[in-house]
């Protein structure tokens, strides 16, 4: 295997599906708008630089119309003992199709992110399933999984990555994945402020410090061999770093945050480690163009370390696959 180093990104692209349980349309629908403006900015972006991505998409935004989502239900539904976990008892809110309701469907995206070079679809679930949250069962999973398979494969993704809702790896569901064709998932950062937990289970300090770890290196790179990914029963690709959003409040600390992020980039490189950098689509819905000149300045970062390190970019599957080429 290569000892040169790269970069993995990765996406969760979920739109309402992700936020309903905490946020209200009123509370966050300009964001949501806002991906649909950024979603084309950033495939344009990614394909300047040549960068690799997985977009892990929410089985529910794959259909056309409503219609098309209601026979494609799982018979299975998750059983949270808090029902606003549940997007099935909000199905009412949902409009016709995705003129009538951008908040919901995201199917005209498919094809872009389909027809940009590099660019994998991958599974984030089809209801966003929280797998840490009381009341679910493995059996409800499972059906999930399939559900999402489904639409995936009739929309002509084979799927391969999966990315946990909130980051709640359950990894006995990780045989499940296995048994549904799926070779890799995103894992958490080593370190005990990003162990997967359920809501309930966020404590203070732990938001906190995460906060200030994206402007002050407090728990490390994250970087790691891409040979030393755990691969039982499935490939761990873990996370590194999630790619904050721009704030007006925080923007005198922006170098701070850029810096934290070439500073591990150059040591991935240095090392031929990966470094997994990922974010939600509608991170990027308000404050877009603050946004995307960040985004920029890592990808020109990046460039510098291909020249100067062979540095590479790989989206999961790819990497997952050099994993598994190794070991034929």
């Amino acid at each position: 295997m290569t000892n040169s180093g790269a970069l993995i990104v990765s996406l969760d692209f979920e739109l309402n599906w992700g936020v309903h349980d905490v946020f209200s349309l009123e509370q966050y629908g300009a964001q949501l708008l806002g991906a649909r403006k950024a979603i084309p900015r950033m495939l344009d972006l990614f394909k300047q630089y040549d960068v690799h991505a997985t977009w892990g998409v929410v089985g529910l935004l794959c259909f056309v119309t409503k219609q098309e989502m209601l026979e494609h239900l799982p018979e299975i539904k998750p059983s949270y003992l808090n029902s606003h976990f549940s997007p099935y008892e909000k199905l009412d809110m949902v409009g016709d199709d995705e003129s009538m309701d951008p908040y919901h469907f995201g199917a005209s995206f498919l094809r872009g992110i389909a027809e940009t070079p590099h660019q994998e679809i991958g599974s984030h679930t089809f209801s966003h399933f929280y797998c840490l949250e009381e009341g679910q069962t493995s059996e409800q999973f499972e059906a999930d999984l399939i559900a999402c398979k489904n639409i995936l494969e009739m929309r002509h993704v084979d799927m391969k990555s999966f990315i946990f809702p909130r980051n709640q790896t359950d990894h006995h569901y990780l045989e499940i994945c296995k048994k549904h064709g799926v070779i890799s998932y995103r894992g958490n950062e080593k370190n005990w402020v990003y162990e997967a937990c359920n809501y309930g289970q966020q404590h203070p300090l732990k938001r906190a410090t995460r906060l200030v770890d994206h402007y002050i290196n407090l728990t490390g790179h994250h970087t790691y061999k891409l040979e030393k990914s755990r691969q039982d029963p499935i490939i761990n690709l873990p996370a590194s770093r999630f790619l904050r959003p721009y704030s007006n409040k925080m923007k005198m600390l922006e170098s701070f945050r850029l810096n934290r992020i070439k500073n591990s980039l150059t040591y991935a490189a240095k090392k031929g480690e990966i470094y997994h950098l990922w974010w939600h689509p509608h991170n990027f819905g308000l404050n877009l163009d603050e946004n995307m000149r960040f985004l920029e300045s890592i990808f020109e970062h990046v460039e510098i370390l291909k020249k100067r390190y062979s540095f590479v970019s790989l989206n999961m599957k790819e990497a997952a696959q050099k994993i598994q080429l190794e070991h034929l």
